[in-house]
């Protein structure tokens, strides 16, 4: 029937999971490196590369941890999206082979 997916890797339920993992999945691992909403864990690997980037003086992890405090933007989300959407799909045909 017309609209259906019929397991075409570059059919609208592919994209609509690779969408879903770039917008949940780089939150969801920024936060299980220990960047979170309260702060960096302690102990985590965010935490040693706070420490490393300290020593450093600077780097990424302010970024990281805005990302972990705040969440994404819409403009990063979308950015995500268009950018992650085809891995997650190229991903997804794999997995359905």
């Amino acid at each position: 029937m017309a609209g259906e997916d019929h397991g075409d890797p570059n059919g609208p339920v592919t994209w609509t999971v690779g969408a879903g993992l770039a917008l949940f999945g780089v939150p969801g691992s920024i936060a299980a490196l220990g960047f979170t909403k309260a702060g960096i864990l302690a102990g985590s690997i965010a935490a040693k590369m706070m420490s490393a980037a300290a020593i450093a003086n600077g780097g990424g992890v302010a970024v990281l941890q805005s990302i972990g405090t705040a969440g994404l933007s819409l403009a990063a989300k979308i950015g995500l999206t268009a950018a992650l959407g085809s891995a997650g799909a190229a991903t997804g045909a794999q997995l359905t082979e």
